[in-house]
């Protein structure tokens, strides 16, 4: 999971400070490394390394990101991965000048790495399925072009347009991009599933419309542009260097199947995707999570609602409400730990819960307390959290997921384990309860999951991507033998040795 982030600004000041503002909004959907390139309307200037945004950009590199055409990315670490030369955004000079920043995963690279170097004579330099791509839309710009005699070889939106049309085609899988051509402007488009968030946002001044576009409308409202829209699944959007705009489907067939996971656990509460409030959605979770523990145990004697911070907080909140018992904050957060979720190999991952968490005692003295998180995957952090509230004198501890169990990969972008390390993986939930230690546990039910996130309207969406909980991929072509390899690269062994 990345976030990216494209500005077109007043060619009277420069987009970087924003551009930075913006990545520290996004920095949840990535800690590993962070990149800005900006471009005025001869060169570009960049900065891109490992570690949070604050930590990436000093003054001194900020003075150097001159110009009023910027794109940003921060990432988190992938299997397999060197974060230091795939640090985002990449940059080729040829055609044009192209940079990029993506968000998603191609599921066919090797067919692209090799076709590019087959039929387009272009050699990438890391296994980045970003990389990838940027050679790809830069192969596809160089033929858009090849042999116009109009225009003294100018390019055009069209061509830019028919470039993306060619990409799309040879892709498969997820992306959401944003994309810099030095000195003309920006190119952003979202794959015809829409698996991947991507909002635009405008900001008029005196003397042009200033424009945005980032992987959830949040960025925008913190840098005060007006929420317009998001890209549309299978979209192309062209924002010139002067702020005008130009939008077209790319593709043949689009249709909006955004992942769900965003609302569950990644995106912000304060975004809305698809015209989905992430918060709403939250609170829904919780909702249908206390209707099913009414269903199953209706005498459940629960004394307090606790969240685990800050991704099970909203849920909590919506559940403890329709129960009507007490929601308490029992759990004290150490903000500067990144996420546990993202960070590779087991040891690592405990040591960090330990350091992260830490207990209220009188929340839990004497009392069945029921624990809610936003979902479970390899179970560790929840037994974890158990152990903690039991150690804090709790009578009974009950916990509860907002999302069902994990029991496939994630190939769209959510760098989860490999299926031998999920805690769902060929247990039951009596099995997976013993496993975590609770005395009780609550998983969400797929189509309640559905239902709570799910608004009716004319861009809604018309289904989701669920396939981590139901093995259904919504792009098709994703074959046993495709999973097997990229789980290869995904157990812990694997991220302990590439992390050394």
């Amino acid at each position: 999971m990345c976030g990216i982030i494209g500005i077109v600004g007043n060619p009277e000041k420069n987009i970087a400070t924003s551009l930075y503002d913006g990545l520290l909004v996004l920095q949840h959907r990535g800690q590993d490394a962070a990149g800005i390139i900006t471009s005025n309307e001869d060169y570009i200037f960049h900065r891109r390394a490992n570690g949070l945004v604050r930590d990436v950009f000093q003054n001194r590199h900020m003075r150097k990101l001159k110009g009023n055409l910027g794109i940003g990315h921060v990432r988190y670490p992938t299997a397999g991965s060197d974060s230091v030369s795939e640090a985002q955004p990449f940059y080729t000079n040829s055609p044009f000048g192209i940079s990029l920043s993506h968000n998603g995963n191609i599921n066919n690279t090797e067919d692209i790495i090799s076709g590019l170097l087959e039929y387009d004579y272009r050699r990438i330099n890391t296994s980045s399925d970003s990389e990838a791509l940027m050679n790809l839309l830069a192969a596809e710009l160089q033929r858009s072009v090849s042999g116009k005699s109009d225009e003294n070889g100018k390019l055009s939106d069209d061509d830019v347009f028919r470039a993306i049309e060619r990409t799309m085609m040879r892709l498969e899988g997820s992306y959401s991009v944003v994309s810099m051509i030095t000195g003309w402007g920006i190119v952003a488009f979202r794959d015809p599933n829409g698996i991947r968030p991507l909002f635009l946002g405008s900001n008029t001044t005196s003397n042009m419309v200033e424009r945005i576009v980032a992987s959830e409308s949040v960025a925008c409202t913190a840098l005060g542009f007006k929420l317009e829209r998001d890209v549309r699944p299978g979209e192309a959007v062209i924002i010139r260097n002067d702020g005008s705009i130009n939008t077209r489907i790319c593709h043949p067939n689009p249709k909006l199947t955004p992942c769900i996971f965003e609302q569950v656990y990644f995106a912000r509460p304060d975004s809305v995707i698809d015209g989905i409030s992430v918060h709403s959605s939250r609170i829904n979770l919780g909702r249908a999570l206390a209707k099913q523990i009414l269903r199953q145990t209706p005498n459940h004697e629960i004394d307090a609602v606790i969240p685990v911070p800050d991704s099970g907080r909203i849920a909590a909140l919506g559940l403890a409400d329709f129960l009507e018992i007490p929601y308490r904050e029992g759990f004290v957060k150490n903000r500067y730990i990144g996420r546990t979720f993202i960070m590779p190999g087991q040891r690592m991952r405990k040591d960090s819960v330990r350091k992260k968490l830490n207990t209220i005692m009188e929340e839990f003295k004497g009392k069945t307390v029921l624990i809610v998180d936003d979902s479970i995957v390899r179970g560790n952090t929840s037994k974890r959290i158990v152990q903690m509230a039991r150690d804090a004198g709790a009578k009974r501890v009950l916990f509860a997921s907002s999302s069902p169990p994990i029991i496939h990969p994630n190939v769209y972008g959510i760098d989860m384990p490999a299926r031998s390390e999920y805690v769902a993986f060929g247990r039951d939930i009596n099995e997976i309860c013993e496993e975590i230690g609770a005395d009780q546990l609550f998983y969400q039910a797929i189509p309640d999951l559905i239902e709570s996130c799910t608004v009716i309207g004319p861009n809604s969406p018309v289904n989701f991507d669920c396939s981590c909980f139901d093995g259904v991929y919504v792009t098709g072509g994703i074959s046993e033998q495709y999973l097997q390899k990229i789980e290869s690269m995904r157990g812990d062994n694997a991220k302990v040795t590439n992390s050394v």
